[in-house]
């Protein structure tokens, strides 16, 4: 029997795509994205706004980092300072490639990043590539070609990962090497029926399922590890596009504005609960490293860094959830001075405390 339950309207916001909500918990905030109005928001506990910073383009996803947050753009990858506004550049990737841009992304175990591309013409099939954010910084790709890359998402126990292409209309899962951030063996896990939506991003609760956004399908389903629908969240729009889980057992929820304006709530950010939990989305690393060895080759990723203390405050991970803790501030731009950019540090050093001040 599939439970079903509904989600209740969080911020009228009426975002034109809202996407990717990610929780912060060191900053104590929800991070998310309007695609196409270029805007990263920050969302208080109450709903209400603590900040909004426009960005130069479209903006796919926002990840919170240590002290600021990796924001992946149209092209690529930057970082984004919460206390002034500013974006730096990291990484282009899709810079000779005005036709295709940047859609979601994820920091998963050891705090390694994971973002997906997709062609503006949705029609066009296969010019799309899941790509791995590495030292350096460069982007690897680690799955292809793809159509419409979509959701991301790790097994509580870190052995899998839950990939979505949405043209696909399945949830996929992989095999998934933590030690090398590797997935393998791509095999189907929900095949979604095209009435009831097509699947765009997702979240992983405590009891290893995967709540699925359908958009329009005006629901986020909910799949066992076996791949059964058991539950489904219903909403007051039909452009249900990704999902995040907070504090409390709580679940964000963002949906995208529909034409005709016959749905008010359209593009609004929803809470629901659905009587789970889950980890709070993973925080990035500090392996976006440009110092270089010796070699010319990037260093070592950090995986110590992501699983270390972080503030005196936190409390101490539980062995299931350590590697998606925040890391601390383990980059320096005069650890190395060679480098450019973001190098590594030779030791690990607490984070400072986040500005809560907007632009």
């Amino acid at each position: 029997m599939v439970q079903e339950s509904t989600a209740e309207i969080f911020v009228p916001a009426g975002a034109t795509l809202g996407e990717g909500p990610a929780w912060d918990a060191a900053a104590g905030c929800l991070a998310w994205v309007d695609i196409i109005e270029q805007r990263v928001h920050l969302t208080e506990p109450d709903g209400t706004a603590r900040a909004s910073y426009e960005l130069d383009r479209q903006v796919g996803a926002v990840l919170p980092g240590a002290s600021e947050y990796l924001v992946v753009r149209r092209d690529g990858f930057a970082t984004l300072d919460p206390a002034t506004g500013a974006v730096k550049p990291l990484l282009s990737v899709l810079g000779d490639r005005p036709d295709l841009r940047f859609n979601d992304a994820k920091a998963g175990p050891g705090g390694r990043v994971f973002a997906g591309t997709m062609s503006y013409d949705e029609g066009r099939r296969d010019e799309g590539r899941l790509f791995r954010l590495d030292p350096g910084p460069a982007a690897t790709v680690v799955h292809g070609p793809v159509s419409l890359s979509n959701g991301i998402g790790w097994s509580p126990d870190n052995r899998l990962m839950y990939y979505i292409d949405s043209m696909t209309g399945t949830v996929s899962v992989f095999d998934y090497d933590v030690d090398t951030a590797t997935p393998r063996n791509p095999r189907t896990l929900a095949t979604v029926d095209a009435q009831a939506g097509t699947p765009d991003g997702l979240c992983v609760d405590d009891d290893g399922c995967v709540w699925v956004a359908m958009h329009s399908g005006w629901a986020v389903h909910r799949y066992t590890p076996g791949g059964r629908l058991d539950a489904v969240i219903r909403l007051p729009a039909a452009n249900v596009t990704s999902c995040a889980f907070g504090p409390g057992n709580r679940m964000y929820i963002t949906t995208a504005r529909r034409e005709g304006g016959d749905q008010p709530l359209a593009g609004g950010l929803f809470v629901a609960e659905p009587g789970v939990g889950g980890p709070l989305d993973g925080v990035i690393a500090c392996g976006c490293c440009s110092s270089r060895t010796t070699s010319g080759s990037p260093p070592p990723w950090r995986p110590d860094c992501a699983s270390a203390a972080t503030r005196s405050t936190a409390p101490a991970p539980s062995p299931r959830h350590s590697t998606r803790h925040r890391p601390t501030s383990c980059c320096s731009t005069s650890a190395c001075p060679t480098a450019t950019g973001w190098t590594c540090a030779a030791r690990c050093a607490p984070a400072s405390p986040r500005s809560a001040s907007s632009r």
